[in-house]
């Protein structure tokens, strides 16, 4: 794809970064075949190659308009584009660069900005966050079907382990999923904890990054990102690894160091901490041998999972959780259309839930098909926005490895 970008992005990072993703387009279509929001709603402007057109002409100086905005709101940046993608297109930083400069052209109607600012300045917020979905599900019949989706009762965390071992790993508590899901992190520290390795989380860390920096708040955004690399630093020649237990968090923290790369205070230490940073599903399946021999037979029924696109399209892992599952004697299946987006992706869900909850219902309508009495997933959006759906059980995958391993049947 030729290009010729305005004066105002070109030759910087981010025009340079720009241009070679869109040079890289071949226009070919491929991408949406497997776009969510153009097979709901059938507009080639609701796709991949139609947003990248619409960006191009942003970024050579066509002025943007609320249309502009609304097509690429409507992406869910799910990244399945990429993984289908022949030529290697990175769509989702090229939807970011787009977005940035969109957002500091069109004004949004004043509805919108109130909930946006919401939620960017909210949820990354831990602290204010907790207190407050406790509050909210007090009230939860109360509020719109988009905020009671958010407000799941939480399952107890249970007993964090306190023994000390040689190996030691670190996990991000993150911003919503101490209050929504406490159980996750609990349920890997007692795994890994059975498995000779002790979990640590840094106080001073919280919010990833991704709320923010995706809702076009990129200043804000790296804040936290920074926030974190200095929480985490003085843990990096004490720990193997930075265990990521929310897919979403996962693939943000790993492009640190692309993200932080023209700051020169933080350029390097990012790198470091993007090259340590594991999925838990990449972690676990060192230890298939052991929880094939502790777990086999435990698990009876049929168990569901559903790939997180963070996990599947952002982070490229496929078969690592089933792996790890299968290992273990569990019958995990996938369903039909498993690289299909479930509609959560952040703040998507309460954004645009119309759209979210059409593709939720058809995600369900597939898990359900497999016959699974329950499923699972890596990702605390996903998990529920899910569970919102269905009176099925919808859990993280650790947390069924967590009771097995304690003897408690599934």
């Amino acid at each position: 794809m030729q290009t010729n970008l305005a004066d105002f992005i070109k030759g910087t990072p981010e025009g340079e970064e720009a241009e070679a993703i869109l040079r890289a387009c071949v226009h070919c279509g491929f991408c949406t075949a497997t776009c969510p929001t153009y097979q709901l709603l059938g507009d080639e402007l609701d796709g991949p190659r139609g947003r990248i057109y619409l960006i191009k002409q942003v970024l050579e100086g066509v002025e943007p308009t609320r249309k502009t905005q609304l097509h690429l709101d409507r992406c869910l940046t799910c990244r399945n584009c990429e993984s289908t993608c022949p030529s290697g297109v990175k769509y989702g930083r090229l939807a970011d660069i787009g977005r940035r400069v969109v957002e500091e052209r069109v004004p949004r109607p004043f509805k919108d900005r109130v909930k946006r600012t919401t939620l960017k300045e909210f949820l990354p917020r831990g602290g204010l966050f907790k207190p407050a979905f406790k509050a909210g599900q007090a009230v939860r019949p109360l509020l719109p079907s988009s905020l009671r989706d958010k407000l799941q009762p939480a399952r107890p965390a249970g007993p964090w382990p306190r023994r000390e071992h040689a190996r030691k790993m670190l996990a991000l508590a993150g911003c919503v999923q101490p209050a929504m899901a406490p159980d996750i992190n609990a349920a890997t520290a007692r795994v890994l904890d059975s498995l000779g390795v002790q979990l640590l989380e840094a106080p001073k860390a919280g919010c990833c990054g991704a709320v923010r920096f995706h809702m076009n708040d990129q200043d804000g955004g790296l804040d936290d990102m920074r926030r974190n690399v200095d929480a985490w630093w003085p843990y990096v020649d004490q720990v193997e690894a930075i265990v990521m237990t929310a897919s979403g968090c996962g693939v943000t923290v790993k492009e640190y160091g692309h993200l932080l790369a023209q700051d020169p205070a933080y350029a390097a230490k990012a790198e470091r901490i993007s090259a340590m940073t594991k999925d838990l599903s990449e972690i676990m399946q060192d230890f298939e041998g052991e929880l094939n021999a502790r777990m086999a037979g435990r698990i009876q029924e049929r168990i569901a999972f559903h790939p997180p696109c963070t996990l599947q399209h952002g982070q490229q892992i496929r078969g690592k959780v089933e792996g790890v599952l299968r290992a273990a004697g569990v019958d995990v299946v996938l369903c039909a259309d498993s690289h299909l987006c479930c509609g959560s992706a952040g703040t998507y869900s309460v954004l645009h839930p119309e759209i979210a909850h059409e593709l939720r219902d058809r995600k369900l309508a597939s898990l359900e098909a497999t016959g699974a009495k329950e499923i699972v997933s890596a990702n605390i959006g996903c998990i529920g926005h899910l569970q919102s759906g269905t009176g099925t059980p919808v859990r993280h995958w650790i947390e069924l490895v967590d009771r097995a391993l304690a003897g408690v049947a599934a």
